[in-house]
């Protein structure tokens, strides 16, 4: 039997930050407020010439290099993003021009938040039908095209980002299992209501901005992400205290904390990144990964499980061997 297994992670962050100090300038907010409320101290923003694709490219070539492997053994590319840079083609056909490659299926997938969980999730099984080999799985976003920044119930939250992973097929598993959940009820609590089919003169008037509920969103969220924790383990038969690693959404602290909690993991077993980039949408997960390992917390053999929640709402999982 196949299996899919991630050889090499990557992660790129745009150099310029914007500190909670100089979004007090900004919007009715101290720096206080923010570091209480999310825990995020600065959120980096793409430049005005530097799109998602770019934001990829260098997260991609990143993973690749940490594979140790030649560009051309990829044969799919399967990248998450909100934010893509046209309605058409997708970025990730984008991505496949700027790392050379021809001819192996290159989409996107959308499914906000948790949009890293799911395109692994699609790439982990076109590797264990046979259908690829190597997989390239991006999340990558420029979220703060999104945002209305005279609105500081989201604001202070979102930034800008990209991660990936390349994976490999295997005979022992490094990717134990998946687990994908959606549920368009409750559409209306995060999202962005105008598009291409619908309101599109809002999109023309470059009022395209997310709206939330936040209170609702952080009950969902940390009952969801707290239940992904056990369905995962319960499919493959492990306990919470031979999980080594928890790497959540980054979305905000608190739901950080209260999904750890809840779960009974304690938290020199979660990784935290948000502090740093704040959240990155389809990005956030694969940023705290490729930190983590690059930082030398995860290593191989060990048990992390990677969760993320978005509008939709969509919620899922991967628990990985590494």
């Amino acid at each position: 039997m196949k299996f899919s297994r991630i050889i090499g992670t990557g992660g790129y962050l745009p150099e310029k930050v914007l500190t909670n100090r100089e979004l007090e300038s900004m919007i009715d907010t101290t720096e206080q407020w923010i570091m209480s409320r999310t825990g995020i101290s600065e959120r980096r923003i793409a430049a005005d010439d530097e799109f998602t694709v770019d934001l990829a490219e260098h997260a991609a070539r990143q993973a690749i290099d940490a594979a140790a492997i030649n560009p051309r053994e990829i044969d799919l590319i399967v990248l998450a993003t909100t934010t893509a840079d046209q309605v058409f083609p997708s970025t990730a056909c984008l991505l496949q021009h700027r790392l050379g490659l021809e001819g192996c299926p290159a989409f996107d997938v959308q499914a906000v938040c948790a949009g890293f969980i799911f395109a692994l999730g699609v790439a982990d099984n076109f590797v264990r039908s046979g259908a690829s080999r190597c997989a390239l799985v991006v999340g990558a976003e420029t979220f703060s095209r999104i945002i209305d920044w005279s609105d500081r119930r989201t604001c202070v939250l979102f930034g800008d980002g990209a991660g990936a992973v390349v994976l490999t097929a295997d005979s022992q598993p490094g990717v134990l299992s998946t687990h994908l959940h959606s549920d368009g009820k409750y559409k209306d609590l995060l999202c962005v209501p105008v598009g291409i089919s619908r309101n599109f003169s809002k999109v023309q008037a470059g009022a395209a901005y997310t709206t939330m509920q936040g209170g609702e969103v952080f009950r969902w969220a940390v009952t969801a992400m707290s239940d992904l924790i056990d369905e995962a383990l319960t499919a493959n038969r492990l306990h919470k205290e031979q999980l080594d690693w928890l790497i959540p959404h980054q979305a905000n602290i608190r739901i950080i904390e209260a999904v750890g909690k809840r779960a009974g993991i304690p938290k020199h077993k979660v990784v935290v990144t948000v502090q740093q980039h704040g959240n990155t949408s389809a990005a956030s997960v694969p940023l705290a990964l490729d930190q983590a390992v690059r930082d030398g917390r995860v290593t191989a053999g060990q048990y992390v499980l990677l969760e993320g929640f978005g509008g939709g709402f969509t919620w899922g999982s991967a628990l990985l061997k590494m």
